[in-house]
């Protein structure tokens, strides 16, 4: 998914460095008639490495780059000298970055944490010098090693939102306007669907000056997990949240079945994510009097049996310490308490 400066997805063409060439350079001094081989060993190709950086939020400098190539190796040369290794290239992405083979489409690795490194395509070894082939039957040998390749592959690299809590519902659900009270950051807000077409994290201030991190991901429409629209693209972000929040609009008119479809889609897609620890959110409260909230309220304590609810207005700041509390208190259950739940 690509929008302004925020890209998710990109391919890449790598090229690690050639191993360098060993020396077949035979000893030739002053007075000395027959010196026997003295060629060093070539030097090491250099590696491309993946860095995690907990500074970066997008891949949007690969938009430019899409072909990296690292340093050959040095060759060998006289009196045994090594030749100089080739720079390895590192590259920083952003935390919660999967690499794939693009060609077979399997795992290479995954960044999760800040000055995690991953070796996606290793430099190629030095040959050896003529000076490792002596021996007593043959004393001048005059072959060395050629270096060894590089690796050349196509690499993948998929973004996966990291935060605590991710807010999942259909478009027009108020997620943007909830982020932009609760916290700092500041998303396109309008009252159309699919306003949000990137992931968006905002700090949330908690009681006491703790925080917790949240990210609007973009509106799930039904078929997502088909790959609907930009389902999976959408998708994929919410596997790093480890709790869930739900919104789900009070002018809905089955409340129940929004949150069902919500549910189904997230579980066609991965199965794990029916794991994580979730909270509903009625949003958009503030439409309701006192006597149609509470009428809603007995019925949602019929549907919802095994999950909490809570009211909230994000325009009338209703409900929303209650909201933060709760999250709060989700994130730092302890695992016992969490599966008992």
């Amino acid at each position: 998914m690509k929008t302004g400066n925020f890209i998710d997805y990109v391919k890449l063409h790598v090229r690690s460095g050639n191993g360098g060439e060993g020396s077949s350079h035979l000893r030739r001094e002053k007075f000395v008639d027959k010196g026997g081989p003295d060629g060093g060993d070539g030097g090491k190709g250099g590696d491309i490495i993946l860095r995690g950086n907990k500074n970066l939020w997008t891949l949007y400098e690969f938009n430019f780059k899409r072909h990296i190539r690292a340093e050959h190796g040095g060759k060998g040369s006289k009196q045994r000298r090594r030749g100089a290794d080739g720079e390895n290239i590192i590259i920083n992405v952003p935390l919660g970055t999967v690499i794939k083979d693009t060609d077979s489409n399997n795992i290479i690795g995954e960044l999760t944490e800040h000055g995690e490194e991953l070796i996606v395509a290793k430099g190629g070894k030095g040959g050896l010098g003529n000076w490792h082939f002596r021996s007593s039957t043959r004393q001048t040998p005059r072959y060395a090693q050629p270096g060894l390749p590089g690796i050349e592959r196509d690499i993948t690299l998929e973004l996966k939102v990291l935060a605590d809590v991710g807010l999942v519902g259909f478009p027009n659900a108020g997620k943007s306007t909830l982020l932009s009270v609760v916290s700092a950051a500041k998303p396109k807000i309008a009252d159309y669907e699919f306003t949000t077409l990137k992931p968006n994290l905002g700090i949330v201030s908690h009681r006491d000056h703790q925080t917790f991190v949240m990210a609007d991901i973009p509106g799930i429409i039904e078929g997502a997990a088909e790959g609907k629209g930009l389902g999976h693209r959408f998708l994929r972000h919410i596997e790093r949240n480890s709790t869930l929040l739900f919104l789900i609009p009070c002018d809905t008119d089955d409340i129940k079945k929004e949150y069902d479809i919500l549910l189904k889609e997230l579980g066609r897609y991965n199965p794990e994510l029916l794991d994580k620890e979730r909270l509903i959110a009625i949003s958009k409260s503030d439409l309701l009097d006192e006597e149609l909230q509470q009428e809603i309220d007995e019925e949602l304590q019929k549907d919802f049996t095994d999950i909490e609810y809570v009211f909230i207005s994000s325009v009338g700041q209703k409900g929303i310490q209650e909201l933060k509390d709760k999250l709060w208190e989700i994130l730092h259950l302890s695992p016992s308490e969490s599966s008992n739940k």
